[in-house]
């Protein structure tokens, strides 16, 4: 089996992390994976931010689980974030951000590098709290968050669930 086949069939999504903060050159690396996604007509009307500040980082997950009710929620607490955003009214932008953030998830475990999609943001980026965090981070007002990869070394293994069904139509 081939190294990208065996990344697909082996990386999971980590839901704890360590302390351990990932390197700037594994996160640009991650970045450039991102920005070489497919993307509808190949339009790239995306921005990746990358954020790496702990408390940052606290703040939006407390800020986000305020929003939603969800009282402790934390992220998992990640060491970074990369958070794609596309056009408001980009027609592909939600597909495109997923291709991207497929392509960091790959990536981030070919490094050793534990990942997590961290969707909460989607229907919430506009609540006026979560905004201003996002306008800080240098996220453009007409752009929407649709998912994030949270980032961070993995602290322990788990048990998995296995793939879905499979389908032959010949």
């Amino acid at each position: 089996m081939n190294e990208v086949m065996q990344a697909i069939l082996s990386r999971r999504s980590i839901r704890q992390f360590t302390d351990q903060p990932v390197p700037k050159e594994i996160l640009e690396d991650l970045v450039q994976a991102a920005l070489h996604a497919p993307s509808g007509m190949g339009k790239k009307t995306w921005k990746f931010t990358v954020v790496t500040n702990k408390e940052k980082i606290r703040l939006l997950a407390q800020e986000t689980g305020r929003i939603l009710g969800r009282e402790g929620y934390n992220m998992y607490e990640p060491t970074a974030l990369i958070i794609p955003s596309n056009l408001r009214e980009s027609p592909y932008g939600k597909e495109d951000d997923a291709c991207a953030l497929e392509n960091i998830f790959l990536a981030a475990y070919s490094y050793g590098v534990g990942s997590v999609w961290i969707n909460q943001l989607r229907d919430i980026c506009d609540e006026p709290s979560i905004r201003a965090m996002l306008t800080e981070f240098g996220i453009p007002e007409d752009h929407t968050v649709y998912g994030i990869a949270a980032l961070g070394y993995p602290a322990a293994s788990g048990q998995y669930k296995e793939a879905g069904d499979v389908a032959f139509v010949e």
